[in-house]
């Protein structure tokens, strides 16, 4: 999905300048316990699926309408796993980004999984204990305490 019209606009004012948006991440399970994971066209690297708020709207209906998108699949929120600040994103065109992530483990409900959008050039089940060599290190730490089911894990970095 291109880049939302509300940041489209806010760049027209700021240019690259650093802008700290809401995003949502989710962590989708089958029933074989598998992770969905999107492979990125931007770096190449694996990752849970994730996007930005639009305004105003509810963190996990944006989760459930960034997993239609971008893989194809219904879903559901099973519960919040994490909250927490990403490092500074620099885009290719060099963009400046920081995003406050409200992430959810979620369960696949029904459809095959496809890259859906031009944001993704794969998209594929992963074993919990098998997770592919490139992925990014938000998704692992975001992984981890969906996985982990523990508070204690949510206030580690």
């Amino acid at each position: 999905m291109p880049i939302p019209g509300f940041i489209t606009e806010l760049r027209s004012h700021v240019g690259h300048m650093p802008l700290w948006l809401s995003g949502v991440s989710g962590v989708v399970r089958d029933d074989h316990g598998r992770i969905l994971l999107t492979q990125r066209a931007d770096t190449g690297e694996w990752a849970v699926v994730s996007g930005v708020l639009e305004p105003g709207e509810e963190p996990a209906r944006a989760i459930i309408r960034e997993i239609a998108e971008e893989t194809a699949v219904d879903a559901e929120v099973v519960r919040l796993t994490s909250i927490d600040v990403t490092p500074m994103v620099t885009y290719p065109n060099g963009d400046q980004t920081q995003y406050l992530d409200v992430c959810f483990l979620v369960r696949h409900l029904a459809g095959t999984p496809r890259a859906a959008d031009d944001e993704n050039t794969d998209v594929a089940w992963f074993a919990p204990d098998a997770l592919p060599a490139n992925l990014s290190e938000t998704s692992k730490l975001r992984i981890e305490k969906a996985l982990a089911d523990t508070a204690e894990t949510w206030f580690r970095r």
